[in-house]
């Protein structure tokens, strides 16, 4: 007859094999995953079929609990406002997208290279999962790969309204590309999404299409307008500043509290021409 100690010693060894092999078979399928993904040309590094440049509006980031704790773009105690900034260059597919691609190297990204995307893109953290997860698809390193995204960052023409309001405003998704279009030459509404949401349908960042050699070209299927902003209407709030200090608690002193404070003011859409 087998006693409690030799069961439970069996019991003991049966479960250490059982986890070692649902450890190895978790290890395998993450690998044969990556494997049947090559073997179909898909998510390998440098080969996809256009880019997307996507461009937030740092102030709809900057009102949401995650901007409140992004002190790099949003808590700056030196004046600067920011309004479209970059947040990544996305390899894509006529439909669907590779990320975070196998290359020979780690992954990583210089100090100086990180320090030098931080005035059109505010934030080193971001700076370094981008090219973890869109970069490395690329087939650029990471030096490459942001003087790339700057270029065509650099590319995009904002409208002057929109580069530093200080007033909030509201215009339909399909004026603000018209403006964009007109900015743009060569630039046309197929080439071009907007996305939005939170509270009032926000503006939250704009796409534009490029070929891989960095011309204007129409979108991919990702880029559908209906799936990334339905709203008749986007409200784009007004940039912002967060400068502390001396002055700013003088002019808080001198504020009185019976004296209330203009709110912004709100600019609509100016009438479609006919």
């Amino acid at each position: 007859m087998i006693d409690r100690s030799t069961l439970r010693t069996a019991g003991l060894a049966l479960a250490a094999v059982v986890s070692l092999s649902l450890l190895a078979l978790a290890q395998r399928d993450d690998r044969d995953g990556a494997g049947s993904a090559a073997d179909s040309g898909r998510n390998i590094a440098g080969e996809f079929d256009y880019y997307t440049l996507v461009m937030s509006w740092s102030p709809t980031h900057c009102s949401t609990d995650e901007g409140e704790r992004d002190a790099q773009q949003c808590g700056r105690r030196d004046g600067r406002r920011y309004a479209f900034v970059l947040h990544g260059l996305w390899p894509q597919y006529e439909t669907g997208y590779p990320e975070s691609c196998r290359i020979k190297m780690r992954p990583y990204v210089p100090q100086d290279v990180i320090d030098g995307m931080l005035d059109i893109m505010p934030n080193s953290r971001l700076v370094i999962h981008e090219y973890r997860t869109h970069g490395t698809c690329s087939g650029l390193d990471p030096k490459g790969y942001y003087e790339a995204s700057r270029r065509l960052f650099e590319k995009v023409k904002i409208p002057s309204r929109f580069r530093n309001p200080f007033e909030s405003q509201f215009v339909t998704p399909d004026d603000f590309v018209s403006e964009l279009i007109d900015a743009n030459d060569g630039l046309t509404a197929d080439m071009v999404a907007v996305t939005c949401g939170g509270p009032g349908n926000r503006l939250r960042d704009v796409r534009v299409c490029f070929t891989r050699s960095g011309e204007f070209r129409a979108c991919g299927s990702n880029e559908e307008q209906g799936r990334l902003c339905r709203a008749a209407r986007l409200h784009v709030p007004p940039v912002r500043s967060t400068k502390s200090g001396p002055i700013e608690s003088e002019e808080r002193r001198l504020v009185r509290p019976s004296q209330p404070t203009a709110g912004p003011k709100v600019i609509e859409a100016p009438r479609p021409r006919n």
